[in-house]
């Protein structure tokens, strides 16, 4: 029988003011550039051509889906275990594999030990504007290895 999961499921982390600043920026970074190059003149001394503009749109798309990407991480835990989106890369993780989350001092991120010996990074987890957010999350999610971590691999139960 699965153990009882401290808070409802599923839970999303997302490190929500930086994602915030980032949309933000490029938003407006996007609107700024494409908006210059569509008012720009077409005649004078100094006269912005067709591929002018089209380079400036192509680089306020490129830049802004860069800022879009750099705000895509989040972790999901559900009752079969963690979906980890980082910028690139997505792992779905059964609870038995998270060993341990760890959160040090000078930490940029959540890293998770897993059960191979290796570590994963959980970006969703950012001490870096909203530190007691971070600490707060990275307890819950703690508690979350250890309940159905432990509840789903009785190898990991500790002795009483």
């Amino acid at each position: 029988m699965t153990a009882p999961a401290p808070e409802p499921l599923p839970v999303t982390f997302r490190p929500a003011v930086t994602r915030a600043v980032l949309l933000s920026i490029a938003a407006a970074l996007f609107t700024t550039l494409t908006t210059v190059a569509a008012l720009m003149p077409e005649e004078g001394a100094e006269p912005w051509s067709v591929g002018d503009r089209v380079t400036v749109g192509v680089a306020a798309a490129v830049i802004s889906g860069g800022l879009v990407l750099l705000a895509r991480p989040k972790a999901v835990a559900d009752a079969d275990g963690l979906t980890v989106v980082n910028v690139r890369v997505t792992r779905r993780l059964a609870w038995p594999q998270v060993v341990r989350v760890n959160l040090r001092d000078g930490d940029a991120w959540v890293h998770l030990d897993l059960a191979d010996g290796t570590t994963l990074a959980v970006m969703a987890i950012q001490p870096g504007i909203a530190r007691r957010r971070a600490l707060r999350d990275a307890r819950r999610l703690r508690d979350l290895v250890e309940a159905l971590g432990e509840a789903r691999d009785p190898s990991r139960l500790r002795p009483e």
